[in-house]
């Protein structure tokens, strides 16, 4: 009976110890993550921002916070080890070894007579005859009666003090951590235990495997959907202006997948009357073009319509079954534009360049998705590129105030940015009308705006020239610097309902030919990764070059340094085209704030190939061994964009053209998305 017990409580610690070898470290790791994330990252405080309750931690927010498959399941398996540990020390029980000598309350090695007097004192004390107690008897049996035979009897002595038990030598007891009833098996219940293991060890862990990879094969590494892909792949094209990336990203097959009710349709008549100028129809032919619109996909005009609402900030009007939907469209906006941009940077042949046209595209639009910005808004105005774009992400900002500012002769958002703080202040309060408060908050969305510097050398490692056919390394820090010197922070965007993060696109392009030749993605928030990726570039390339120790670790020490002071390090490499000299851009584009994109002009110099030289190099024009003479930071020009549009005209028809047959692409054969794929 003791062995049986002893049986069934292998199982629960083969289990117990299962669920905790893995179960343990990834819970510590998950804590660890969480509590620095917490401590580092800050976000805007703004009056605006605190109202719109995105940060407000209640009860009900972090419980749903908290309520998702993964801590749940990690919930779980705790409470399960919890009981588990509770039944494993309920159910075991010390080991006790029989000690006949100790039983009769005598030392070791007594004699015959002490053990008998010792056996009748006992007796008198528990026998059944002189006590009545059902506990005495049983220890009188058990214990009293067995230690007074072990003694007595010779062969039982000689073992006890042999081997320490009256049996003799005891050999090791072996045990199987499985329950008792599947040990118990007989011929009625064989077939039904058989089946239980089979169902239980193999059929179910191959129907959840089936189910996992059948739903994930569905999706890319990014939780966006490959169907999706596809669609963008097909229908990104180099001539897309962008104003007709919205019509490209709104083809997404999760957008698809939003139902569309029939109660939807009075309250998007009216979304559709109040965003109508935001659509890009030709007021010549306004009935045509309506009649046009509406006649699309019923998922693709709804998307559309909500996500012009989020532009021009109707949201507010929509009813509640909408506003979830937009909500919806929102939540995966950010994924979705980040695979739109690598379709749009996607080296493609026969130059292996993306293209920068879309690219811009994307960004912008990324941009005033977060901000809440029409697109309208970003038309060229008085002087700015960016037209008032940049002014309405400002908290209290109107086009009414805009026109205020204009009779001061702040035509430009980066007018308003060189301003002091006083000078803003009594801008803002003698002019604008803005309250103190008001203006406290203008003046700490400015703080929160990050400004990107450069430090970037174009170069051949080894050599000094430029060939032909030569791999060219990019290579350089990326700073990012802000008036209230944090490095990581949430960006200003109370219209946007979810926490995003900033990031940043690095192109490396020749705005000439609309190429990219290099693009990286740039995050400032994970401080750990960089610390640990740019020291082991720097000590692997300056290993390479033959530094010595000192010097190693001084660079290694060094570039620790720029990391945690908000900088960095990106690399890239391109192939060197044909002879010639290159008028190339470097852009840092943000995804998530409007007039913070920086760009500098690089010239590339590539020489003939000569037999001499065995690797070429790229170097900055002007023999410029970094970028201080070959780079100089510009605004992007008006004229650039004017010479894209009038550059790409003739293919507005081909846009019409692809939207007709949106369904098809956005559905793509299985050829199509491995022919993507590869």
């Amino acid at each position: 009976m003791a062995a049986a017990e002893e049986k069934n409580t292998l199982f629960p610690i083969f289990i117990f110890s299962l669920l905790a070898l893995p179960l343990v470290p990834y819970t510590i790791f998950g804590l660890y993550h969480l509590v620095t994330k917490k401590a580092r990252i800050a976000k805007c405080q703004c009056s605006v921002c605190l109202q719109s309750g995105k940060y407000h931690k209640s009860i009900f927010r972090r419980i749903s916070n908290f309520s998702t498959y993964s801590n749940l399941s990690i919930l779980m398996l705790w409470v399960i080890m919890v009981m588990l540990a509770y039944h494993i020390k309920s159910s075991s029980h010390e080991v006790e070894i029989f000690e006949p000598f100790s039983i009769l309350g005598l030392e070791y090695g007594a004699t015959d007579s002490e053990i008998k007097k010792a056996y009748r004192r006992l007796s008198i004390q528990y026998h059944p005859d002189k006590n009545p107690d059902p506990e005495a008897h049983n220890y009188f049996v058990e214990y009293i009666s067995k230690a007074y035979q072990a003694l007595t009897d010779p062969v039982s002595r000689e073992n006890f003090e042999k081997y320490g038990h009256p049996d003799g030598r005891q050999g090791l007891q072996m045990g199987i951590a499985l329950p008792q009833f599947l040990l118990n098996i007989d011929g009625k219940s064989g077939a039904v235990n058989l089946l239980g293991i089979v169902g239980v060890c193999i059929i179910l862990p191959l129907v959840i495997a089936v189910m996992y990879l059948s739903r994930s094969a569905k999706y890319t590494g990014n939780y966006v959907l490959k169907h999706t892909l596809s669609a963008y792949f097909y229908l990104m094209k180099p001539s897309l202006a962008p104003s007709k990336v919205m019509d490209v990203f709104i083809k997404a097959a999760e957008y698809m997948e939003i139902p569309v009710r029939r109660s939807d349709g009075e309250p998007l008549q009216k979304l559709f009357i109040l965003v109508r100028s935001e659509l890009n129809l030709d007021l010549k032919n306004i009935k045509q073009e309506q009649t046009k619109f509406w006649k699309q996909h019923p998922a693709l005009v709804k998307t559309e319509l909500l996500v012009q609402a989020q532009l021009t900030r109707e949201t507010g009007c929509l009813s509640p079954s909408l506003q979830h939907d937009c909500r919806r469209i929102l939540e995966v906006a950010p994924r979705l534009l980040e695979e739109l941009m690598k379709m749009a940077v996607l080296q493609r042949p026969p130059h292996g360049h993306g293209w920068l046209r879309p690219a811009i595209g994307v960004v912008e639009l990324s941009q005033s998705i977060i901000q809440a910005v029409p697109l309208s808004a970003r038309k060229p105005t008085g002087g700015s590129v960016e037209g008032i774009a940049p002014f309405l992400q400002l908290p209290h900002f109107s086009e009414a105030v805009l026109k205020k500012l204009a009779r001061k002769k702040v035509r430009t958002f980066e007018d308003f940015r060189d301003l002091n703080q006083q000078e803003r202040a009594d801008l803002l309060t003698k002019v604008a009308g803005f309250s103190l408060s008001q203006s406290q908050d203008v003046e700490m969305v400015l703080e929160m705006m990050p400004s990107i510097t450069f430090d970037i050398k174009c170069e051949t490692e080894g050599e000094e020239a430029i060939q032909e056919g030569d791999i060219v390394t990019m290579r350089g820090w990326v700073t990012l610097n802000r008036k209230n010197h944090l490095v990581r922070a949430l960006p200003h965007c109370p219209n946007y309902p979810f926490h995003k993060e900033e990031n940043f696109w690095l192109l490396l392009s020749d705005p000439n030919s609309n190429s990219v030749w290099i693009s990286q993605k740039v995050s400032f928030m994970d401080e750990s990764a960089a610390l640990i990726a740019a020291p082991k570039v720097i000590r692997e390339s300056k290993e390479w070059a033959g530094a010595s120790p000192k010097e190693l670790n001084s660079a290694v020490k060094e570039a620790v340094e720029k990391v945690r002071n908000g900088s960095r390090l990106v690399i890239g490499r391109f192939l060197a085209p044909e002879e010639g000299t290159y008028n190339l851009t470097l852009y840092c584009l943000s995804d998530s704030w409007l007039g913070c994109d920086t760009k500098m002009s690089l010239k590339l110099k590539v020489l003939k190939r000569t037999r001499a030289g065995t690797r070429g190099g790229v170097q900055v024009d002007d023999g410029a061994t970094g970028v201080e003479d070959g780079v100089e930071e510009e605004e992007v020009e008006e004229d650039e964009y004017d010479d894209d549009e009038s550059e790409y005209s003739d293919d507005d028809e081909d846009d019409v053209e692809h939207e007709e047959t949106n369904e098809d692409v956005a559905n793509g054969s299985d050829s199509d998305s491995d022919n993507k794929e590869d």
